[in-house]
């Protein structure tokens, strides 16, 4: 997995610039401008589930020594963290599942976060 370097701000902002619609705007609370992201999973560069890409920065600010790990595994459309509350966790928070999700790759934890992916995005659950 590889992070970006960006100088850009942590985390999704309810009120963000990229959002210039209203239709963006509900794409983006139920994951659907997520799609394009298949791209990445049939070339075998991301997997369907995995911690999400993150800039080098918040690795640095919030995995620090952990950071290898979190790059050890292709980084996910979805993972613990989006079917836990999403938006509405702490990057503390955040970084315990994404660790976690890390140490116990499996294929039935892999199945059931796809399996409980589904309803968050039909929901919108903790998005914004």
């Amino acid at each position: 997995m590889q992070c970006v370097e960006s100088s850009s701000t942590e985390g999704k902002r309810k009120a963000d610039p990229r959002v210039t619609s209203a239709f963006a705007g509900w794409l983006r609370v139920h994951s659907l401008d997520e799609l394009p992201q298949l791209w990445h999973v049939v070339r075998g560069e991301m997997s369907l589930v995995g911690p999400r890409p993150l800039i080098a920065e918040e690795i640095r600010k919030h995995y620090r020594a952990d950071g290898r790990l979190l790059l050890s595994v292709p980084p996910g459309i979805t993972g613990l963290w989006q079917t836990m509350g999403r938006n509405r966790l702490t990057y503390p928070q955040r970084r315990r599942l994404d660790l976690f999700l890390v140490r116990h790759y499996r294929w039935k934890l892999y199945f059931r976060v796809l399996v409980k992916t589904l309803p968050r995005m039909i929901s919108g659950a903790g998005a914004w």
